[in-house]
């Protein structure tokens, strides 16, 4: 999996059969470099040579793919003959389900080739051929793994931008993306700061938030749009923070901004959840924004009945659920199941997903 912080690959083994409760049995992870994520950044508006560059990017993704294979199949002394297949989800550029199509770019053929494993890929295209949004898709794993008997729990992916998964005690799942994640607090805190991110979300902690952008940033359609729904770059990107930063006037501290992008995550999630599941006792946290203990705090006092943790605590740490999602759809391609969930994305009807790539 490699998703939209665009900080590198994370990639797993994942024991699964239909019968029995997936299990990670190693983890590998590669950052990118500065250049493809560059380039990657880059194709997430029009520019010259799209496709040339595009089609460069999608190979140079598939070798790094590649290289988390080969590293996790040492890891564990096996031989690429032991491994069913590969899920690999490709980079998302462009997400645009009202028009129809959503693009991730990936070299699956290549990467077939590489690793001498079956490789599924392109798991987002059915769903929203079928009316979805395509997205989120991983409320089925999480149900999978994380369903609590007798409870309302919900899992909080953070990303660059952030989904809930519903899981009510009845059984029914549900999901949608709340908006922000990571992808506007790493953006800001490159700008001023010159880091990748905000390590522990101490830049953030350091400032105060402004309520008066913070609420012109909440009164973003998106918000209060009914699900399904899902989003990305293409609505939450640095040129909508500064028509936000502009509208409001005055200059801020960047450090204040910091904070209340912060702020923007943490209220946007715990409005949703608040709205969408009222009896909710647990908020499992999974993602790269598991590990912002500022991200975390302002959670926990956004829901202050809600016990908020991590997926660490529930057996798969926060880094490695995404990707073994996408290994657990790969299964479900392959045994011919669904991978959607038609209350989650929308779609008319349940659908198997992705492409096969033999080895």
């Amino acid at each position: 999996m490699s998703g939209t912080s665009l900080d590198g690959v994370d990639g797993v083994v994942l024991a699964s059969s239909p019968d029995t409760r997936p299990t990670v049995r190693a983890h590998a992870a590669r950052a990118f470099p500065a250049a493809l994520r560059a380039a990657f950044l880059a194709l997430n508006a029009a520019g010259e040579d799209e496709l040339h560059r595009g089609a460069m990017a999608s190979r140079q993704l598939a070798e790094l793919y590649a290289d988390v294979v080969a590293g996790l199949l040492r890891e564990l002394g096996l031989k690429a003959s032991a491994v069913r297949a590969v899920g690999a989800h490709g980079q998302t550029v462009r997400h645009r389900p009202d028009f129809g199509y959503t693009v991730q770019l990936n070299a699956p053929a290549l990467l077939a080739e590489r690793c001498g494993i079956t490789v599924v890929a392109d798991f987002r295209s059915r769903d929203v051929a079928a009316g979805g949004q395509g997205a989120p898709l991983v409320p089925a794993f999480h149900r999978a793994v994380f369903a609590v008997p007798g409870a309302d729990v919900a899992v909080l992916n953070l990303g660059g931008f952030a989904n809930l998964s519903l899981l009510f005690a009845n059984g029914r799942t549900l999901g949608f993306d709340t908006g922000p994640g990571n992808a506007l607090l790493d953006h800001w805190a490159q700008r001023h700061i010159g880091q990748a991110y905000d390590a522990g979300g101490q830049w953030a902690a350091a400032g105060a938030v402004q309520t008066d952008l913070l609420a012109c940033l909440l009164a973003d359609p998106y918000f209060s749009r009914a699900a399904p729904k899902s989003t990305g770059r293409d609505d939450f990107h640095p040129a909508w923070l500064d028509r936000q930063l502009s509208s409001h006037g005055g200059r801020l501290a960047p450090r204040d901004v910091q904070a209340t992008l912060a702020a923007l995550t943490a209220q946007s999630v715990a409005e949703a959840l608040w709205r969408a599941m009222p009896g909710v006792s647990a908020l499992i946290v999974c993602g790269g924004g598991a590990r912002n203990t500022d991200l975390l705090r302002r959670l926990q006092q956004a829901l202050p009945s809600v016990s908020v943790g991590l997926s660490d605590d529930r057996g798969i740490p926060a880094e490695q659920v995404e990707a073994a999602a996408f290994a657990w759809l790969a299964q479900q391609t392959l045994l011919g199941l669904p991978g959607n969930l038609p209350a989650v994305t929308g779609a008319t009807g349940p659908r198997v997903l992705g492409a096969i790539y033999p080895a």
